[in-house]
């Protein structure tokens, strides 16, 4: 079974990424987002700017921490999943911290056929998830997906790591310095990156995760993924077709991760209810 990134709701055959990782994902979320909390304070002032009434997409939910912090503040919460995995986390954390959100295991292309279009405030793809998105066709298709469930004054968040440095370090192993510590046990973080030529091809990431046990004994769960990178212009260009301009951006060409905020309309949020009554 390859990685590609298909998935559907139900029983139909299902082929995607992330079916080794989501029991030991934590070891690879930063300190900083590790709790719902943190999670949505990355967001900064996106978040303190949405109605209060406003109805949220997070379409690469990961095992949950920013849907069940988005819950936690009374947002209407939809959390969608290509991986099965991640989104049984995603609800087992919103259980935990007795929150209402919807999960559901649905792939970016198949979001318009599970959810009301013009209908969400925030779209948030996040964790540096859109990579998995199959080249320029993919990622099209995923963009125009998200854009459609948009209201009219609504946003999309995407968060991308630089890889234009990516690319520039070539292929590599990466271990990470030191032991990272979850749920009272220590673990080893290694990413091995397969890079190739061109930009359009598909490229390996194979990441593990070694945690150390009590009595010495090392268990290892390991993944290898496939991921199609782009730039910052392709992106920006991608956003464009799909309707959707550039209304901040956190780009720096020196660090190692952008934030990028979308839409159709420069002005503030306004709520699904508010947009409609402005429109009459």
């Amino acid at each position: 079974m390859d990685d590609k990134m298909e998935a559907r709701l139900g029983d139909e055959e299902i082929v995607a990424g992330y079916q080794a990782l989501p029991d030991v994902y934590e070891w690879l979320i930063p300190d900083a987002k590790l709790t719902p909390e943190g999670s949505v304070a990355a967001l900064g002032d996106i978040v303190q700017s949405l109605p209060s009434n406003a109805r949220v997409l997070d379409c690469s939910s990961g095992t949950g921490q920013l849907a069940v912090g988005l819950a936690h503040l009374g947002l209407d919460v939809v959390a969608t999943d290509a991986s099965a995995g991640m989104v049984r986390r995603t609800q087992e954390l919103a259980d935990e911290h007795s929150v209402p959100l919807q999960a559901l295991r649905v792939a970016w292309d198949d979001l318009p056929d599970y959810l009301d279009p013009s209908t969400f405030d925030l779209v948030i793809c996040v964790g540096n998830s859109f990579c998995h998105a199959q080249a320029m066709s993919g990622r099209l298709a995923a963009l125009a997906a998200m854009s459609r469930l948009l209201n009219p004054r609504g946003r999309l968040v995407l968060t991308s790591r630089m890889w234009e440095l990516v690319r520039a370090g070539g292929t590599r192993i990466d271990v990470r310095d030191r032991l990272v510590g979850r749920r009272g046990h220590d673990a080893v973080v290694i990413y091995s990156w397969q890079i190739e030529d061109l930009w359009e091809q598909e490229h390996h990431l194979e990441i593990a995760v070694a945690q150390v046990e009590p009595d010495g004994t090392v268990l290892t769960s390991s993944e290898r993924l496939s991921f199609w990178p782009y730039r910052y212009e392709e992106l920006v260009a991608e956003l464009q077709r799909v309707g959707l301009g550039v209304v901040e951006s956190t780009f720096d060409p020196d660090e190692e991760g952008y934030m990028v905020v979308a839409g159709t309309h420069s002005g503030p949020f306004l709520a699904s209810g508010q947009v409609e009554a402005e429109c009459r």
